[in-house]
């Protein structure tokens, strides 16, 4: 299992929390406010250093208090033997991570804990900004090919510069070629390991969707950010007075989107939100179901008030697939009797009560 043993300090209401998770499923139950969604906020800091809820730390931190830590034993790889990993992060922008008693980078972190969100903002996958499905896919494309992290950097490196080229209201010839050269050899490469994600994700996707939203006809696209039926090249060129005029770059990888559809029709207009909630959960669930069978590990799951929006059939057919690929969960609700019955009698369940940001492991 991922995550052993879990300390605490300075998030939200949580001034000082430890416990010992189930290797399996967590329950968090207790009133609106106590602290619940707090803790999912703190496992996400431990495996990003920062809060899904908020970009600013300010908000995340405790009332007077300059830092918030979190400290853990780890076990990434199942191999046994747990390691210690601790994120801190001052309101000053400090920010230390330490894992077996080396520092390591956010590339590291993430690969250690590959962490899936399901909450109200996961309805943005199908109703928010291209940005937000361009996250879905990165987050696939990083933990399913080593290359891609290094590919992403240097088209997001080659991509600033072309930029600020154009705010210059003009280039040189040579200099621009140069750049663009650069830009279409890490945009081609990127493209190519995006796609090859998303086809390795769409029968996970289809087989999930099948047996959670029955008779839904939704279907998947990569859309790469250009027109491949065109060089990219001759499409920087034509695009080139139009960059110049906006300062920026209009066509290439930071462009790609995923195309989510319903009967021909985007799935944002088409479907209703209970039928949204299946499709971005089935989203979630088939990230989870590819990497547990490209890297022979589980993911962990935040999942905030999994009762909200889907009713008693469609929670056991989600906490069926949560159980088959042995997932790590940390699962919200008000109310435990709620999804007492979802769970096979061999799997491991953890009880946790929340109250005013305490912790009590009830049964």
């Amino acid at each position: 299992m991922p995550i052993k043993s879990v300390s605490i300090e300075h998030i939200r209401n949580l001034t000082s929390v430890a416990f010992e998770p189930s290797p399996r499923i967590n329950i968090l139950y207790g009133a609106n406010g106590s602290g619940k969604t707090s803790l999912l906020e703190s496992l996400h800091f431990l495996g990003l250093t920062r809060s899904f809820r908020t970009h600013q730390f300010r908000y995340l931190v405790s009332s007077q208090q300059r830092e918030s830590l979190v400290f853990s034993q780890i076990d990434p790889t199942a191999s046994g033997q747990a390691k210690a990993l601790g994120v801190s992060r001052s309101l000053e922008g400090d920010v230390k991570i330490r894992y077996s008693g080396n520092d390591i980078d956010l590339s590291d972190l993430a690969s250690l804990i590959p962490l899936q969100v399901i909450n109200t903002d996961t309805f943005e996958l199908l109703e928010g900004s291209p940005a937000t499905r361009r996250q879905f896919i990165d987050w696939g494309s990083f933990h399913y090919d080593p290359a891609f992290i290094q590919v992403w950097r240097a088209c997001r490196r080659v991509l600033q510069q072309r930029n600020s080229l154009l705010k210059c209201g003009k280039i040189d010839p040579a200099l621009r070629q140069v750049w663009d050269s650069e830009f279409i050899h890490y945009a081609k490469r990127m493209t190519s390991l995006r796609k090859a994600y998303i086809d390795q994700l769409k029968p996970d996707f289809d087989t999930i969707l099948e047996k959670l939203g029955g008779d839904l006809d939704v279907t998947l696209k990569f859309s790469p950010g250009w027109d491949l039926k065109r060089e990219l090249d001759e499409l920087l060129a034509e695009q080139l007075p139009r960059d110049l005029k906006q300062g920026f770059t209009g066509i290439g990888p930071q462009r790609a989107d995923l195309k989510v559809k319903s009967d021909g029709v985007s799935a944002a207009e088409r479907l209703s939100r209970g039928q949204k909630k299946l499709v971005v959960s089935a989203l979630k669930l088939a990230q989870g179901a590819l990497f547990h069978r490209m890297n022979q590990r589980a993911c962990v799951y935040l999942i905030d008030d999994l009762p909200s929006e889907l009713d008693e059939q469609h929670s056991r057919l989600f906490c069926e697939f949560l159980e088959q690929t042995n997932n790590q969960c940390f699962i919200t609700c008000v109310d435990p009797i709620s999804l007492q019955d979802c769970w096979s009698a061999d799997t491991e369940v953890a009880y946790f009560q929340v109250e005013d940001g305490r912790l009590l492991h009830t049964h």
